[in-house]
């Protein structure tokens, strides 16, 4: 360590003064006691790292503990380490290949010619639990290339991903006897991977392609106490029971295929509910003075250059020839709004410039990643860039989130605000990315807006407002983002001409609200547990005559209903009348009518309200009006 000083400061604001080349535990037991115990990993600026990182240079510092997310989705990733170790005791032979952090745990990917089962899972556990006991450090190794490749030589696996990253920094991790390649960070030791339990073992192809051969998937979650693990545990069966993919099935909405991994199919049901989502929006974006356009699914490869998703995204990227030329399908929308800015004269009194897009974009996921509708290769964003003045960055934002607001009060969501600041790979100067994340700060503290701080996590061309909604099992979903953006003007010249009659350049904010249709349209089915509120729903009636003397009144009624725009649905088969009423409630129709001789006579109806096992009797005409005030003020279903 050498005697120069630098300067720490931390996230209260508070500086201190260190030598050259302290490491991070030493600065959390400078601070106190219980922090050094804690302390699992430390951002450094915008980079996470270990605790064993020497700290060389004035910087910005912040520890993570296993109660904050960046510490558990750490240790959940050292638990795949763990988890590959007692593997390599138990099967000598096995090859490793990735172990990723996945929602609540990690999976492990491996080639073995025994077949591993749900009944080993026991032993295999038995002996991460004796890792964990061992108490083994994490250190990490930096490699050459030429290390990398001696050191995993025998590994087919490593060594792809090694010649992938041949002009990369490599490191290595080990604790004990285990060595993987890894970029970290990991906890300090085997100690903190404690409170975890293996769940299942399925196939999943060599990078998710089928042409690679078939591996076994070990799957694992892990929390930062018991009592968290056991609540996991104990809240399966409800989030089973409101599980999308089920639901889905069941409710006829959508559905996969081999012939397009991670592609959705939507079938009629689904179809229309995302029609209803999309066209609410559409409604409130048309009053909020948004234009909506529609750009290509395909553009060529040096507009991805141009804009810088190409140095920063391609690895997620499709990509396809056309007339000897390199294509991208598109997996953002960004680059096209752009164009259609540039395409005509613009002038300040055209600012606030809202383009709104319901864009179809194709990002890709590794296999095992895949969620449903949560997780998919192909997906419907709801994107906007408002081109605006300097002067109009506080004023938009503030419109932009009380739209979000609005939006999601309709759907009964609770929503949690994140500031997120410059990542290690940002594009421009560091002056413009300072101003853009202190205007973003400055409308959330005018709006009085709690917000939490994620440094280092914005996009790589600016700072972001994320919202996290709540779901009814209380978990966290980030869905909408207001991102502003000094860099893509500058990357395509964008200009207007402002009351100077001089070119300036305009200021771009990305917005989404629902972020991907098909994620939040997973969400909505989980959190609804597939009853959607009346205005959304593909049948919102059904009709149930107790024999056939009751067809004619049947009939009637749906007319009378039809007319008022109402949908509805006559179940006229040849079953009992328990079993039609109860599989009205299975298909979670908000609305069951039970029509028999004595509503005949009295010209009324007996409803069922989904969920509910009681029935009233009302007149036609006051259910009629009950149901258009439900669908016109978006009411949810109760």
């Amino acid at each position: 360590m050498s005697n120069q000083q630098i300067n720490i400061q931390f996230p209260d604001g508070s500086n201190k003064a260190y030598q050259a080349g302290v490491r991070a535990s030493d600065v959390a037991k400078s601070i106190s006691q219980s922090l050094y115990k804690e302390a699992v990993v430390c951002r450094v600026n915008d980079r996470l790292v270990d605790l064993t990182h020497p700290l060389q240079e004035d910087c910005e510092l912040t520890f993570y503990t296993l109660k904050d997310q960046e510490g558990l989705n750490v240790m959940r990733h050292s638990a795949a380490h763990v988890l590959a170790q007692a593997l390599t005791r138990l099967y000598p032979d096995v090859k490793l290949t990735i172990g990723p952090v996945i929602e609540h745990g990690f999976y492990y990917d491996i080639d073995l010619d025994e077949s591993i089962s749900e009944a080993d899972l026991n032993k295999i556990e038995k002996e991460m639990k004796k890792i964990h006991n061992e108490n083994l450090k994490f250190v990490r190794q930096d490699l050459s290339y030429a290390e990398a490749k001696n050191i995993f030589k025998e590994n087919p696996y490593k060594l792809e991903l090694i010649e992938e990253h041949r002009n990369d920094q490599l490191s290595l991790y080990q604790q004990g006897e285990f060595i993987d390649l890894c970029v970290g960070p990991h906890v300090p030791s085997t100690k903190f991977v404690n409170h975890f339990k293996l769940t299942k073992v399925s196939g999943a192809y060599w990078r998710g392609n089928s042409d690679n051969k078939m591996l076994q998937r070990i799957y694992g979650v892990a929390f930062s106490s018991k009592d968290q693990l056991d609540d996991y545990f104990e809240f399966l069966p409800e989030a089973e029971e409101r599980n999308h993919r089920r639901l889905g099935k069941q409710l006829k909405l959508f559905m996969f295929s081999e012939e397009a991994p991670g592609m959705p199919f939507y079938l009629s049901n689904g179809q229309f509910i995302r029609n209803q989502m999309e066209s609410f929006l559409r409604e409130v974006q048309l009053k909020h003075d948004y234009d909506e356009v529609r750009t290509p699914l395909m553009m060529n490869k040096r507009l991805w250059e141009e804009s810088g998703h190409w140095d920063h995204y391609h690895e997620n990227m499709y990509f396809t020839k056309v007339d000897e030329n390199d294509y991208a399908l598109k997996p953002m929308n960004c680059p096209g709004h752009m164009l259609i800015f540039k395409n005509e004269l613009r002038s300040y009194k055209d600012l606030p410039l809202r383009i709104a897009e319901f864009g179809q974009v194709h990002r890709h996921e590794f296999s095992g990643a895949l969620n449903g509708l949560l997780r998919v290769r192909t997906f419907c964003q709801d994107d906007a860039h408002i081109f605006i003045m300097k002067s109009q960055i506080k004023s938009e934002v503030q419109e932009i989130l009380k739209l979000i607001d609005y939006i999601y009060s309709v759907f009964g969501f609770e929503y949690s605000i994140e500031l997120l600041t410059r990542p290690d790979d940002y594009l421009g100067e560091l002056d413009l990315w300072n101003e853009a994340e202190q205007s973003l700060a400055h409308v959330l503290d005018d709006l009085g807006l709690d917000y939490s701080v994620n440094e280092g996590d914005g996009a790589f061309y600016g700072p972001k407002i994320d919202v996290h909604i709540k779901d009814a099992l209380n978990r966290s979903h980030q869905c909408a983002t207001v991102q502003l953006d000094f860099q893509m003007p500058e990357k395509f010249e964008l200009t207007y001409i402002n009351e100077q009659n001089e070119k300036e350049r305009p200021v771009v904010l990305h917005r989404a609200v629902f972020g991907s249709l098909d994620r939040f349209f997973g969400i909505l089915i989980e959190h609804f547990k597939g009853a959607f509120p009346l205005w959304m729903t593909p049948v919102q009636v059904n009709l149930i005559g107790v024999s056939d003397n009751n067809d004619g009144y049947v009939r009637t009624v749906a007319e009378a209903l039809r007319d008022e725009n109402i949908r509805v649905a006559i179940d006229d088969r040849e079953e009992k009348l328990g079993k039609k009423i109860r599989e009205s409630q299975l298909n979670k129709i908000p609305y069951t009518l039970v029509l028999g001789d004595d509503e005949q006579q009295h010209h009324t109806v007996s409803v069922r309200k989904y969920a509910h096992d009681d029935n009233e009797t009302m007149d036609i005409q006051a259910f009629i009006e009950k149901l258009k005030h439900e669908i016109e003020s978006k009411a949810l279903l109760v």
